[in-house]
C-alpha cells in the first residue's frame, strides 16, 4: 500500500485489519512525489497487489507518480487507485475520508477486490508454507 498524509494513518489501520484478516501487507509512505523515490517503489510493488491512497485527486499526484514509475515495468502487480474524485462537502474528517473512498475499509476492500482477482504467478509474494498472501 502506497499513501501520504492523511492516509498513511489509513493505511495503517487497513494494514492492522488485513493482518487480522491472515493477508500480509506493507504501508509505504511516500511523503516526497518529486524527487519519487523509485528505487522503494520497485521493491514494493513485487508483490501480488498494490494499491494507493491519496487524498487528493487523482491528476498529477501520488497515484500518477507511482503508476508511471511502474508502467516503464511490465511485471508490475495489479493496481488499484484510491483518490478523491468528487467536490468534498461539510462533513467530519473521518467522514470525508469515507465518502472520498479512502478510508481504511475501503483501502482493505481494494486489497481484498485485487487478490481475489489475482492469479498465482512465480514472482508472487505468496508466502509459502503461512497461507499468507502479501500486498504492497
Amino acid at each position: 500500500m502506497f499513501a501520504a498524509g492523511v492516509t498513511v494513518h489509513e493505511a495503517l489501520k487497513a494494514h492492522e485489519e488485513l493482518d487480522r484478516l491472515g493477508v500480509q501487507a506493507r504501508v509505504v509512505d511516500l511523503y516526497s512525489i518529486k524527487p519519487l523515490d523509485r528505487d522503494t517503489v520497485l521493491r514494493a510493488a513485487r508483490t501480488k497487489a498494490v494499491v494507493i491512497a491519496e487524498d487528493h485527486h487523482p491528476e498529477g499526484g501520488l497515484g500518477e507518480a507511482v503508476t508511471a514509475t511502474l508502467a516503464e515495468h511490465c511485471d508490475h502487480a495489479p493496481i488499484a487507485h484510491l483518490a478523491v474524485r468528487h467536490m468534498p462537502d461539510s462533513r467530519s474528517s473521518a467522514e470525508q475520508l469515507d465518502a472520498a473512498g479512502i478510508s481504511a475499509r475501503h483501502i482493505v476492500g481494494a486489497v481484498q477486490a485485487l487478490l481475489s482477482d489475482a492469479k498465482p504467478a512465480e514472482s508472487s509474494a505468496f508466502t509459502a508454507g503461512s497461507g499468507k498472501s502479501q500486498a504492497g
